[in-house]
C-alpha cells in the first residue's frame, strides 16, 4: 500500500512538472553603440556614420563608403559671390551638373580621416569615421598652394605664347590653368598677380575670354562677287589679328572656321593662318537661291581644345565664351544669254504655249538676263522641242515631244551645258491636241529638274 502511494505521488509530481516549464526568450545581447542611434557632435571634428546590409557581398566597402560620403556631407559646400561658378550660373546658366560636380568634388578627394569605431549586428554592419577640421583645413590648403603655382605657370606660358602670335598655344595654356583650379571655381581667393591682389580663377576665365574676343577677323574683299566670266569661283583672302600693347600682332596657325551655301548643302572648310596670320578659300558652286546668301569665317574653339582634356566640361566652359566672327556677302551675277528656239507640234510652229517660254521665265526669275544682240550676250542657248505622232487606241490619240538643248560659250563656242527630255507624253481627242497636251506636261518637267540643272552648272 505504502509502495502504490509512493509511486502514485511520484506520477503525480512529475506531470504537475511538465506544466510548469516555459519555453525560454531569445535575448539580444549585442548592445547598439551610442553613436549608431545618435550622432556623436564635436567641434572639432567632421563625422561621418555609414551602414551596409551583411546580404550584400560588399558590406565592409558599402558601409565604407556610406560613412565618408555622410562625413563630406558635413564639409560646407557654398558658391561665393563673385566665384567663377557664380559668375557663369548667373550670366550664361552653366550647366547644373557640371556645377554640382565641381562642388562635390571634395567627396572623391577626402584625406586624413581616421576610423573610431565599427559595429556589427547579424544583420548590419556600421563604421564611424571622423576628419579633423583642422586636418582638413592644412591639407586643403596645402593642395591648393601646389594648383596655384602650377596655373600661375601655366598663366605665364600663355603670355609668353600670345606675344608671339602664337594664339593656339596661349588659349591652351590658359585652359590648362584654369582646369588645374577647377575645385576651387565656386571660391574667391585672392591672389598676387602682377603686383595686384585679384582672384585667380576669375582672371584665368577673363584671360580666356581676353584671347577670344580680342581677335579681329578680316575678308577681302568684304563683297564675294561671282560672275560667268570668274567660272562662279572666287579666293578670299582671310587674316587674324589680334591687339596687344598698342599693336597688331598677326595670329599664326590660328584654326578658322568657314561656311557658306553650297549647291549639294552647307560648304564647311577648316584653315589654319600662316605665319603671317592670312588664309586663302575658294568659294564655289554656290546655292543662288540660299537666304542668307554669305561666307561665315569664325574662330574654331573646338580646335584650340586638346583631345585629352574632358571635353564635356571643357566645351560647356567655351562655350560661355565670345567667338570673334566675320561675315562676306556672295554677290552672283548670272551671265546674259541670247536664246534661239525652234519648236514644232507635228511639224507646226508653236509660240506661246512652248517649251521655250517656260525656260525663259525661270532663268529670269533665278537672275539669267536674256538679250537680243549676240555681242551683247555670254552664252548662247539653242533649244529645240518637236511632237511626234504615237498610236491610236479606241479614240485616244498619243504624241511624243522631244526636247535638246545646248548652252555654248559665246567666244569659245564650247558647249557649257546641254541636256534635254525625250518621250514626253500626250494622249487627247486627236493628234495635235495630243501634241499640245505633251509641250503642257513637258514645260512643269522643265522647270523642275533641266533649269535647275542649268542654274548649278555655271557656279
Amino acid at each position: 500500500m505504502k509502495w502504490t502511494i509512493w509511486l502514485f505521488a511520484a506520477l503525480l509530481a512529475c506531470k504537475g512538472g511538465q506544466r510548469t516549464v516555459e519555453t525560454p526568450v531569445a535575448v539580444d545581447v549585442v548592445q547598439r553603440p551610442s553613436w549608431v542611434g545618435s550622432r556623436p557632435i564635436t567641434s572639432g571634428y567632421y563625422v561621418g556614420i555609414g551602414m551596409g546590409m551583411k546580404n550584400r557581398p560588399d558590406v565592409l566597402e558599402t558601409a565604407k563608403k556610406n560613412a565618408l560620403n555622410d562625413l563630406a556631407s558635413e564639409i560646407s559646400v557654398t558658391v561665393e559671390g563673385n566665384s567663377l561658378l557664380y559668375t557663369l550660373d548667373r550670366k550664361t546658366q552653366f550647366d547644373e551638373s557640371f556645377t554640382s560636380t565641381i562642388k562635390t568634388r571634395s567627396n572623391e578627394q577626402l584625406e586624413g580621416f581616421e576610423l573610431v569605431d565599427s559595429w556589427e549586428s547579424p544583420t548590419e554592419y556600421w563604421t564611424y569615421y571622423r576628419l579633423s577640421k583642422a586636418e582638413h583645413a592644412r591639407i586643403k590648403a596645402a593642395k591648393k598652394a601646389t594648383v596655384i603655382a602650377t596655373a600661375v605657370d601655366h598663366r605665364q606660358r600663355s603670355k609668353e605664347a600670345i606675344a608671339t602670335g602664337d594664339l593656339r598655344s596661349a588659349f591652351d595654356q590658359d585652359l590648362r590653368a584654369l582646369l588645374a583650379m577647377k575645385d576651387y571655381w565656386g571660391e574667391n581667393d585672392q591672389v598676387e598677380l602682377d603686383g595686384t591682389q585679384v582672384s585667380l580663377v576669375n582672371e584665368l576665365y577673363a584671360d580666356l575670354q581676353k584671347l577670344t574676343s580680342g581677335v579681329r577677323l578680316t575678308i577681302l574683299p568684304t563683297r564675294c562677287d561671282l560672275s560667268y566670266d570668274g567660272g562662279y569661283k572666287r579666293e578670299l583672302l582671310l587674316s587674324a589679328v589680334q591687339g596687344m600693347d598698342d599693336r597688331e600682332l598677326d595670329l599664326v596657325q590660328m584654326p578658322l572656321f568657314i561656311t557658306y551655301p553650297g549647291t549639294g548643302g552647307k560648304v564647311t572648310e577648316m584653315k589654319n593662318t600662316d605665319a603671317e596670320g592670312r588664309a586663302r578659300v575658294t568659294i564655289q558652286r554656290v546655292d543662288a537661291t540660299a537666304q542668307p546668301r554669305e561666307v561665315l569665317v569664325k574662330l574654331d574653339l573646338d580646335a584650340l581644345i586638346g583631345r585629352e582634356l574632358d571635353r564635356a566640361l571643357v566645351g560647356a566652359l567655351v562655350g560661355t565664351l565670345t567667338v570673334p566672327e566675320q561675315r562676306a556677302i556672295i554677290d552672283i551675277t548670272m551671265p546674259k544669254v541670247l536664246m534661239r528656239s525652234q519648236e514644232s507640234n507635228l511639224g507646226a510652229p508653236v509660240q506661246d504655249a512652248g517649251v521655250a517660254v517656260a525656260v525663259r521665265e525661270e532663268l529670269t526669275r533665278n537672275g539669267f538676263r536674256f538679250v537680243d544682240r549676240e555681242g551683247d550676250a555670254d552664252l548662247l542657248l539653242t533649244l529645240n522641242a518637236s511632237s511626234r505622232k504615237g498610236g491610236e487606241s479606241n479614240g485616244f490619240f498619243t504624241a511624243f515631244l522631244d526636247v535638246t538643248y545646248s548652252f555654248r560659250d559665246r567666244k569659245s563656242r564650247e558647249v557649257v551645258f546641254e541636256g534635254g527630255k525625250q518621250g514626253v507624253k500626250g494622249v487627247q481627242l486627236d493628234f495635235e491636241k495630243a501634241g499640245l497636251e505633251s509641250f503642257k506636261k513637258a514645260i512643269p518637267e522643265v522647270r523642275k529638274e533641266l533649269v535647275p540643272g542649268i542654274i548649278n552648272a555655271f557656279h
